[in-house]
This record gives structure tokens, sequence and C-alpha cells, in this order.
């Protein structure tokens, strides 16, 4: 890929850069995600840990579970990133920091057994009880 995948937070004071195409993208319903996005679904993109890099400013990191490290812009609050430990070489970034929101549409939806009663899905988009695919 010749061209850099930008992004970043709302106020501008930490930049990213993918230097490949995410591997998948989704929706997660799960409670965690929707906390931290005050939203009803947390969108997302996966991408090598080898493929991202922080380009300006310092985002803050947030511990949300044992496994599971998540980043944020300290000053306007913008959620960037989900890291687990379990995956040590892959990052999501949340797709909506992208410069290009819509360059990554989901794929698919995961942790619907969390999700919200009225969040009624009608993509069409395959629909994962957890995070992991269903065999």
């Amino acid at each position: 890929m010749t061209q850099h995948i930008l992004g970043g937070c709302l106020c501008g004071a930490v930049r990213y850069r993918l230097t490949e195409r995410p591997y998948n993208s989704g929706l997660c319903h799960c409670e965690t995600c929707r906390r931290t996005g005050s939203a009803p679904a947390l969108p997302w993109a996966g991408i090598a840990c080898a493929a991202f890099a922080i380009t300006q400013g310092a985002p803050v990191a947030y511990r949300s579970s044992a496994r599971v490290v998540r980043s944020f812009c300290g000053t306007c609050g913008s959620p960037l990133t989900y890291f687990h430990a379990d995956k040590p070489d892959k990052i999501d970034v949340m797709t909506c920091s992208l410069d290009d929101a819509e360059a990554f549409p989901p794929t698919e939806h995961v942790w619907v057994s969390e999700k919200l009663a009225w969040d009624v899905l009608g993509d069409g988009l395959p629909a994962y009880a957890t995070g992991e695919r269903e065999t």
C-alpha cells in the first residue's frame, strides 16, 4: 500500500497512521464498548500493530479489564484504540476516528449477547453472540 490511512481524535491533539488496510471491521455491542463510546455500539477496524503508529501527541491508556487496554485522547476524550493481551500483534482502531470514517464499513456485529434490547439489527451483517465467530 502506498497511501497511508490517517486518523485521530476530535480536537486533533492525537493523530495516527495506518500503513495497511484493516483485516476486518465490525460493530461491538458489549457493555464496555457501549460505555466507552456512550453509544449503542462501537465501530472498530482491526490492524496489525506493526502497521499502526501514533504520529502526534500521546493518547491516554486505560485498562478496562485485566487483559484489555484502551486508548483515548486526554483532551477531548475521543476513544482511539483497543488492545487485547491475548492478541499481542493486533490492535483495533475506532473506525469513526479515521479521517475517512466511511472507508471501512462494518462487516459483522460482535457481542450481540450484550446489546441493548432496543438496538435492532437490520443490516443483514453476520452477528455473533460473543467476540468470536461461532464455527
